[in-house]
This record gives C-alpha cells, structure tokens and sequence, in this order.
C-alpha cells in the first residue's frame, strides 16, 4: 500500500517512490531512517511530553507512540533501514486482530497459556500442516519437513532494561559487525522519557556492552541518529526536557563529543551526498543548517512549514547546498522560498513560483516540483520539471480534482492519485508525460484508506525488480477487488486463483467470478499482518497475505506464493505468517504470527514449494520484530523478545550461513524469462534472469539475478492513449467530446513547427522499437497561422483584489495564437500602458503598483496578422482600513427622522459594503453608502452597529441613542485647565461624563434619572447635558414638558452661578458653564480621531457641491461613481467608489437594500472570485457617554 501524505479534502502530498520501487520485506525498514534522497526518510526526534509524527508527506515519516502499555522498539539500519516493533504486556503481542484460528472470545476461555487452534492443515510452530483427506495433486502440495533442524543461534539479555518500553536499533552492516540500540522507559503519565541506555555489539549481535558511562550517567537520550552516506557516523539527541545537545561519534558509536544546542529538534534531514550536511528543523518552526555534522548551526529560515524543506536534487540543480522551504508568512499565507545552505539572507532567497502558494503543498521529489493553489473553490496544481518554469497540471477537463497526492516520480514520470469530485474513499490512478504535465488515466476506482495518523493510504503496490509492474486494489460494485498490471497501467487483470490448495485438492475459481485477492499494505513492521513484499534481488518472488473469492476479505487470510512475477499463486499457510528474505531471495523465512511464544521458524529453498522447520532457540520466545542483516547476502537475523512480559529484552542472533554447503556455481543456475500470461515482451523487451535451480541448497552471495534483455518490436500494446483521447471498445484511442486536438499546437508560431498527437503516447521506460512505432509517434507539423483565441487576463494569485503601493502581478494567457507574432497592450487603467512584441517575454507576469485606490478597469488587446482579442479585468485597489467611526445624535426625539453616518479612516480605502444593525432587528440592512436614514417610533434606549467591509477586512463601531418623545439640551463649558489633561479618547470622556454628572446632582439636587451628560470630542472641552422625562416602573409618575422647563431654568441658574464644579485632581478645581439651551438634539460629527465638528460639517458640504456637479457631467455607472480623465485620447479610467466625506443622502427604510436584495441585483462592486475575510471587531463602544448613576 501506497502511504502517499496526510488526510483532508484538497490536500496535496507525496509518497516518495522509495515506498514503491524499494518494495519488498527491507521497504518496510524505511520508514524512520535518513535516506539518500531529496525525498529521504527523516526521523522525528521526541517532543517533549511525546514523540513528534509527521504527517506522511511529502516524505515517509516515523509512526507516532502506540498508547500506554504497548511497548515499541524502532530499529533503524543503515540510511535507508528503519524498524517498528512492538512488545505487548502480558501474552506476546497485543492490539493485532486475529484473521484466524480461534475467535478471541474463545482464545480468552481457554486461557493465555492454551494452544491456539489453528483450521486443518495449517502448520503451526511445533506440527506440519496435517492433511484430512488425501490430496488429488500431490506434487502440487505444498511439502512440510516433519523433523526438526536446528539453527545457530546465540541469546543476549540486556540486564537492568526490563521496563524500557522502547528501543532503536541500528545495524551499520556492509562487512561491518557493529549493532547500536537505544533503550528508553516512556512514562505515559508524565508524557516524557525517563530512563535511556545505550548498547553496542561489535559481534554481529552476540554480545553487548552498556555505554551509559561514556554518554553520562545522568543523560537521558530520547533519538538515535545515522549518516546515510558514511555509516560509522553517529548522532545521539538529548531529551529536551531534561537539557538540549547531540551527541556525535565518528567511530560507529564506540566514543562521543558533546555539543550543546540552543533549539529544540523535531526532525533531520540528512544531505543525498554530502555526509557532514545536516538540515534541522525545531519545535518552533525554524528550519537550521549544519556543514560539519552537526558541530555549529546557523539558521536559514522561521516559519517553515512542517516537513515541507527539502536538499536538492543532484542532477537537477548544480548547487547541492541549494535548500528548498514552503515558508508560512506573516499574513498566514505560504510561499515557496530557495536559497544556499550557507547564504540564505532575504536578498539571497528565491521565489521559483510568483505569489501565494496553498498552505502545506510543496513537494520536491527528483526531477519535479509541485505546489497547489486554490481558486474561485477549486485546487489548481503546478508542476516544475528540472526547476524549469512552473506549468498547471493538466488532467481530464472534468475530472475537477478535490485532492490528489504524488505517489512516484520514478523513470522521469509522475503517477498521481486523484480523488475526483464524485469519489469519497476511492481514487482514481493517473500517469504523466516526461514533464509532468499531461496526465492520462490509468486506473479507476481504487480502494483508499486512513492510517493511523490519518494518512491517506493507497491500495497500490510497485513490484520490485520489474519495471512497471503494479498491483492495485480496485472497488467494483463495493466490491474490492485485486488486479495486476506489467506496463504501468495501460492494461489491468484480475489475479488467477492457485489450481490447489495447501493439500493439493484442487480450487474452483472461475475469472471474473473468482480470483486470488491480496492485501497490499505495506507495514513498518515486517512481523505484523496484512504485508506484501518483493525484492529487487529476487524480481520473480512475491508474497502476500490474502484470500480467493469473489472480493478482498478480512477473515479466512491465508499466504500465498509467486515465484514466476504474479502469473501463477500457490498457497503456502493457512494462517498469518511473515516471510523474510534471505540469500538474495535464495532462502524464504515464515514465522507465524501468534500471541504465543514461539521457538521454530519454517526455512523454504525453493520458493516456497517446501519448507523445513528449525529451532533457533531453547526456550520459547515472545517475539516483537525482526531485523535481517543489511547488505546483499543477508545471511544473519536478530530476533527481538521477551521470554515473559517482565523479563529482559532478549536479542536473539540466528546465523543461517550453516544450512548452506557451498557457494553457488554457474552450474547452479537456470534462465528464467519474464513474461505475462505468456506473452514474453513485457515494456517492449523480452528479459531473462537467472534463478537458483530449486534442488540445489547453495548460497548464492551477491546477487545472481543476473539479466538479459532484448527489445521487442512495436505492437498498439505498448502505447497509451494520449492526453485528451480515450480508448473505446474496438482499442482505439478518440478525442474526448471535450477536447480540441487542435489546442496542442496554440503554443507555437508560424514558421515553427509542434508534434501533433495521433492520439497515442509510448509507455514512458517501454523499450520497443519499429513496428507501429512510427505509426503512433507524434509527427512533427508546421505550426499553423491562428486569430487569437481565448484571451484572459488574471492576477497571478487569482484574486480580484490589489493593495495601493505593492506590487501586483497580472498573467496574459491566451488559447490560440501565434505567440510569437503577436502584439500585446496593456492599459492598467490608471493612466499606464505597456506594450509587448510576443507572450513569451511575458511568462513571468506584468508587475504594477497603483499609486491610488479605486476599481481600475485593466485591458489587453492582442492582435496579429489574421485577427484580435481582448479581455478585461476589473482590479479593486484598497488600502488597509485602520479605524470606523460612528456619528449620530445622543438622544433624538420618537418619530423624527435620524441620521448616521460611519467615518473612516483613512478615509479612501477603495470599495466597501456597509452592514447597519439597529433596534430589534434581526436582519441587517447593507448598503454601499456610509450614511442612512431611520426612525424610532417608541421610546427607550436603542443600539446602533455599523460593520465596514474593506477587502479582507471587517471593522465595527457601535453607539446607543436615546430616544423620547421631548426632552431639553444644554451645551456646557469648562474652565481652560480641563483641556491640558484632555487625551480626547472614549474612555477619558465617559469617565468625566460621570464625574459632571455627579457634580450636577449634587449642586442642584436634581434626580439623576432626569440628567445625561455626553463629553464631545474634540478640543475644547465640551460636553451636552440632556434633560429628560422619567418615567417610574409604574408608568404613573412623568415629568410634564413645563416640568422639563422648570429642570432647566434651575440647572441654567446654578450653572450662571458658578456652583457647579468639580475636582479633577489634588489642587485642580474645574467650573461648569452653561453655553446655550435648545429643545433640539445636538449631533456629534466629530469621529474620535479629528477636532472640531463645524470643520468637518463645512468639508462635508463642500464635497457634496463638488460630487454633485460631477454627477451632472460625467457618465454614471450604477451603484459606482465613474471618473474619466482623457489625456492623449485614452488614459488613466478610475472607478472610485464614494468616502465617507462626500454628501451622502439619507435613505429611508424603503431603500435600504436586504442581503439577499443585493445578491439579486448584482451590485456591480462585489468581488468576483472568492476571498478569504478575517473580522475585526474594532469597536470603539462610546455608550457609556450616557451615564446613569
């Protein structure tokens, strides 16, 4: 199975092909080691509080914790080895569901220390496979070896570790006998490492020693590290919770230097080639260099994207210490982001791909580059092919992806999984051209899964050893069924069935009813179930746990066996076993998987027509895993175990250079041909290897598989169908109903010439030659002369929306057309043009900054000799709103009508939509004015808010106004010094406000409930006091307006007399002065950031004049005012939407446009496309200038 990056709908990730072409038993070692490529394993160093899991993308990541009381070991080999194994408390592994055998109800009533039962005749540790009725075929049985064999072994406990739940495991190999393991106790409760201890074996395993002494006793290590390139390097990492340092050997771990850090590491990135480059990535997203293994660090970049950076590819790029990084932004976007290892200043970092890219989409993977980025809803994908110019990936016109991920980039290819807009858990196959770019189907369908990290998991395995050979799991009908493919994916079929079963009785299967159905996932752990695994030494042997029927199932799983590339199967166990490799694929390993302890494994020589049961120790083990001896003989295995679960880890070393008499011969050999259901040309050559004749018991060394091959000629079975085209049931390849085979030449020029399809495209890696070759190839053709077609102008973040003085980047794409010979003009609408000769001195873009903020009709006109085109974009150019203000009375009177108004600042921002929220209303009003016009027809205190949106913004003000039937209004004064402690801030004003209310009540004996005072902004001082009628809860008490009156006259007379005053602070008296007194509200026009209110009343009306005479003379566009300024015949043309400081007219509720008014009417300055909007709730709230006290 394909684990090809994290789940969630329109992601974007990758799984390396190292998941697929490695394969095989030693793929699943892959997973939590440095690599030696871009796209290289990187091992998460433990959080603290937790080991760190990467997501799966775009490269392999370590699997996080199991939960509390499931011991893990991970083992990590040399560079491209890593191992995952887990120890259960109690009976030997635990969490595995049994596929066989006993349900686990009656496993439990028959105790942990029961014999498992097991389905007639399948083998199991101690017994051959014991046949019920007498076989019909007996030579195609598979045959058990009733006596026993032993195997030399050799036991070692590691003393004093018995409750580590937790070990890596590096084994150097490559003529090398040093083996490194790292031991830790993770307390579940404490969410930290406790204890660590640190073994090393220079014996190939037999014996240990304990080195906590040369790393300290007090050192608690958390990860251990490997060079890829140069084995005997060594990294150890500290625990950070406990102090934060490496520790380097240079000596295959036997001495260590100390270096202290001054970050947290999360995960490493080793180089390809350069073995003392090192790349580091810290808990707080900071991505560090180091040229000298770690010794010295200097950081490159903050803000990396986790698991998005990447060395580069050599071969692609010349510069090795170039690094690749998806860098997040300070406005929460990302951006793709190159530059040295050692020189990565912001004037030394590139931008390969111009604008924005999709958060977490950056994959670097050989010879290509990918980003997504999303528009009007939809993902769009790039493609980079040898750091070339970006290109969007073309699939199926209708295939509107909704998520894909890059499974392989292997042979200068890319074969993509696609979840199209119809799909849930399936996932249709895609294959590319050589750049990347055009991708045509493969295979429909095929069965997805989450794993544990939620990682979309693929059903999809690569053989190894054969080129393009794959086995996928396809649903048909909520059937999920396995196929197989020899020309990657031009052709799919259904897995014969074996003729017989274990005993030889034979197996009625008729394709398509019934067919051989394998699981294809692809464990970290090769002694879990459910495995599949290959070798790319032995390309003829595959094994896999599956189940014959009509569709994959989970119950009744047994091993089957393909020692001839998947043309044929034969049963080997009828229950789960893991089969390991050894000899380069000479000798197969099975052990079984059970909850018991075990002493025999099962050895076969013949590719699993028969096996032998050997011992390979005394005493039963728990086994957790096993880990084979890297290089190419793999002749030495280590068993990891427990003889009880409080028992020492065990490590048990098995040699298996004994059972072997002699090293192989030539004689020793055969030819064995490649082929498919008997067709020998396979990817456009016949291929012979050579195998181990089955009745020789020799060790075969380095690999043998020697092969040769020869090319075959052309035939339609080694062409696909090209982009655009799909097969029919007569096998030809015909234009889609929505393709336009004439668009593949748009890109070229008269005189020029482009290779026009036939509709068909050769396998890439296909070796055939003549035949129908030159019949399907592409044939080159003069370049027609075409009118341009198609034009379109777009930014190239794809937005509509621009910000005044930053540089915006529009895209001039166009369908059809001589590119070459075509003129190109550009009016930016602001009074700027721009000419060009031809489109391609404008791939990169048209970069422009407007100087001023409005909606700016940008033009493009492209003509050539036989015709023209133009497109129109309309670009809304803003500047940041930074404050709103809400102007409208105090206290106004019941019936009569009111105005608000919202002053901005600063006060041209570009287009706004304005949302009014008022009284008991439950719907909001928008408009595209600053101002409206209302009513209250009861009395009480009301609140009004008003919600400014501009661009990508949302700010608010609110007020409260009270509203009565009549009341009176005194504007007040206050001594000079009042001013010098003014800060003219809302907070200042409600704060005095209450303090002159007091004063007032005090000086008069007033009742408070008939005083409101509101502090004015602005300088001087002033403040209006309102008079009003109350009204107790019993509604029979209220002041008469002679009331109101007689209020008036005695607060004006107190005033007159200077006896209203209050103390602001120790020795700073302030006197209250009665200004005027009218029976009208006073209007408060005055935003909270300006001075005097009669300033900005005159600025109004002068605005208004000047709006208006504009109105008389120039054209109107609806809902927008337009101003056109011609210079030389044609320049700049600014549509400028209305500020706050023109005279706006009040508009009554009839006007007022409802949300669903406006999406009616089209408003011409909505935004096309989608934008993301952030609110900001920046209210500035001055209703506590209303005291009541």
């Amino acid at each position: 199975m394909a684990k090809v990056g994290a789940g969630g709908g329109g992601g974007f990730a990758a799984g390396p092909s190292a998941l697929l072409a490695g394969a095989g038993l030693l793929l699943l070692l892959l997973l939590c080691a440095p690599g030696a490529r871009s796209d290289a394993p990187r091992c998460p160093a433990p959080r603290p509080g937790g080991h760190s899991a990467g997501r799966g993308a775009p490269g392999p990541r370590a699997e996080p914790l199991p939960p509390a009381g499931r011991p893990v070991v991970f083992a990590v080999a040399p560079g491209d080895r890593a191992l995952t194994l887990q120890r259960a408390r109690g009976a030997g592994r635990s969490g595995r569901r049994r596929r066989s055998g006993a349900a686990p109800a009656e496993a439990a009533a028959r105790g942990p220390g029961a014999p498992s039962r097991r389905p007639r005749g399948a083998p199991g540790d101690g017994a051959p496979p014991q046949p019920a009725t007498p076989a019909r075929d007996p030579d195609r049985a598979t045959r058990f070896r009733t006596e026993e064999l032993r195997l030399t072994s050799t036991t070692f406990a590691l003393t004093g570790d018995s409750a580590h739940n937790q070990a890596m495991v590096h084994w150097s190999g490559h003529n090398s006998s040093v083996i490194l393991i790292l031991t830790k106790l993770y307390d579940y409760n404490l969410g930290s490492i406790t204890e660590s201890s640190l073994w090393r074996s220079t014996d190939y395993g037999t014996t240990y020693e304990k080195l906590n002494d040369k790393v300290g006793l007090k050192t608690i290590l958390s990860y251990l590290y490997v060079c890829p390139t140069n084995k005997r390097k060594i990294m150890l990492l500290t625990d950070p919770e406990i102090e934060s340092s490496l520790l380097i050997s240079s000596d295959e771990g036997a001495t260590y230097q100390k270096y202290r850090l001054s970050f947290y590491i999360q995960s490493l990135l080793f180089h390809p080639k350069q073995e003392d480059w090192i790349l580091a990535y810290s808990q707080d997203q900071k991505l560090y260099s180091s040229a000298e293994f770690g010794r010295r660090w200097q950081l490159i970049q903050e803000g990396v994207v986790p698991n998005r950076f990447y060395w580069s590819v050599m071969g692609s790029t010349k510069e090795a210490d170039l690094v690749h990084v998806e860098a997040r932004m300070a406005d929460g976007h990302s951006q793709y982001l190159t530059c040295r290892m050692q020189n990565c200043t912001d004037s030394n970092k590139s931008k390969p791909f111009p604008g924005y890219i999709d958060p977490d989409s950056l994959i670097v993977q050989d010879d290509y580059v990918f980003v997504q980025l999303t528009s009007g809803g939809r993902p769009h994908y790039y493609v980079s092919y040898r750091r070339n110019a970006f290109a969007q990936m073309k699939l199926p016109k209708y295939a509107l992806p909704k998520d894909m991920h890059v499974i392989s980039t292997d042979e200068n290819q890319v074969f993509a999984a696609v979840q199209e807009w119809n799909q849930n858990d399936t996932y249709n196959l895609y294959i590319s051209d050589t750049r990347g770019v055009y991708f045509t189907l493969a295979l429909e369908n095929v069965q997805s899964t989450r794993g544990p990290e939620g990682n979309v998991m693929i059903d999809l395995y690569e053989v190894a050893g054969i080129k393009g050979m794959f086995l996928a799991n396809k649903k048909i009908d909520n059937q999920v069924k396995t196929f197989i493919t020899y020309n990657k994916g031009r052709d799919w079929r259904l897995l014969q069935a074996p003729d017989t079963d274990l005993r030889g009785d034979p197996v009625h299967c008729l394709l398509p009813y019934c067919s051989l159905h394998l699981h294809l996932k692809v464990s970290e752990n090769p002694y879990t179930s459910g495995i599949i695994a290959s070798r790319d030494t032995a390309p003829s042997i595959i094994v896999a746990s599956g189940n014959i029927g009509s569709e994959l199932s989970d119950s009744d799983i047994s091993m089957f066996v393909s020692s001839d590339a998947g043309n044929t199967w034969r049963q080997i166990f009828e229950e789960e076993h893991s089969v390991l490799y050894l000899d380069q694929g000479g000798v197969l390993v099975a052990m079984k998987h059970t909850s018991l302890p075990i002493r025999h494994l099962w050895l076969s020589f013949d590719e699993g027509r028969s096996w032998s049961k050997y011992s390979f120790t005394s005493i039963p083990l728990f086994v957790d895993g096993v880990l084979g001896e890297p290089g190419e003989e793999t002749l030495i295995m280590t068993v990891f175990g427990h003889f009880s679960h409080r028992s020492e880890w065990q490590l048990v070393k098995v040699d298996y250079k004994s059972i072997f008499d002699r090293r192989c011969a030539e004689e020793d050999y055969r030819p064995w041909q490649l082929h498919s259901q008997g067709e020998a040309c396979i990817m456009g050559a016949k291929r012979i290897y050579k195998k181990r004749k089955s009745e020789r018991k020799c060790m075969q060394g380095k690999y043998a598989g020697a092969m040769e091959s020869e090319p075959c000629v052309c035939t339609e079975a080694d062409f696909d169908c090209d982009y655009g085209y799909e097969r029919h049931s007569n096998g030809q390849c015909l234009p889609a109903f929505w393709f336009n085979p004439s668009s593949l030449s748009k890109d070229c020029s008269v005189g020029q010439s482009y290779l026009n399809s036939t509709g068909y495209r050769k396998v890439v890696s296909n070796n055939c030659t003549d035949g129908v070759r030159e019949q399907y190839t592409a044939k080159p053709q003069k370049c027609p002369g075409k009118a341009p077609r198609g034009l379109r102008i777009v930014t190239a973040d794809g937005k509509l929306t621009a910000e005044q003085g930053h540089n915006v980047t529009l895209m001039v794409q166009l369908e059809e057309g001589d590119v070459q010979r075509t003129l190109i003009q550009v009016d930016f609408g602001d009074g700027i043009a721009v000419s060009y000769v031809n489109l391609s001195s404008m791939e990169d873009g048209i970069k422009h900054v407007y100087q001023n903020v409005g909606i700016f009709r940008v033009t493009v006109q492209v003509d050539n000799s036989l015709g023209s085109d133009s497109a129109v974009l309309y670009l809304h150019v803003t500047c940041p709103l930074e404050h709103v203000h809400l102007s409208l009375p105090f206290v106004t009177t019941k019936n009569k009508e009111v105005n608000a108004t919202a002053v901005l600042w600063p006060s041209q921002v570009g287009t706004l939509t304005y949302v009014w929220w008022y009284g008991n209303n439950t719907e909001p009003l928008i408009t595209l004015e600053g101002s409206i016009s209302f009513k209250f027809t009861s009395e009480g205190m009301n609140t009004i808010t008003v919600q400014v949106s501009a661009g990508s913004a949302i700010l608010q003000d609110t007020k409260t106004i009270a509203v009565y039937e009549e009341f009176r209004s005194l504007r007040l004064s206050f001594s000079p010094n009042l001013d010098d402690y003014n800060p003219d801030i809302p907070e200042w004003r409600r704060d005095i406000s209450r303090v002159i209310k007091k004063s007032l009540v005090e000086a008069t004996g007033i009742p408070s409930q008939h005083i409101l005072v509101a502090v004015l902004p602005g300088l001087p001082t002033a403040a209006e006091l309102f008079v009003l009628p109350y009204q107790d809860p019993t509604g029979e008490s209220r002041r008469s307006p002679e009331d109101l009156e007689q209020i008036s006259e005695v607060l004006i007379h107190k005033l007159n007399q200077n006896l209203v005053h209050f103390e602001l602070k120790p020795g700073v008296q302030v006197l209250v002065h009665a200004a005027h007194l009218t029976a009208a509200p006073l209007v408060d026009l005055t935003p909270a950031h300006s001075g005097s209110a009669m300033l900005m009343l005159l600025s109004v009306v002068f605005v208004g004049l000047a709006v208006f005479v504009i109105y008389k003379f120039k054209r109107k566009i609806p809902g927008i005012n337009v101003y056109a300024q011609m210079q030389n015949e044609k320049e700049q043309e600014m549509i400028s939407p209305v500020s706050h400081t023109e005279s706006r007219p009040s508009i009554p509720h009839t006007e007022l446009r409802r949300p669903g008014q406006l999406i009616d009417e089209k408003v011409e300055s909505q935004l096309i496309g989608s934008i993301s909007i952030v609110a900001e709730n920046q209210s500035t709230k001055e209703t506590t200038t209303y005291v009541n006290v």
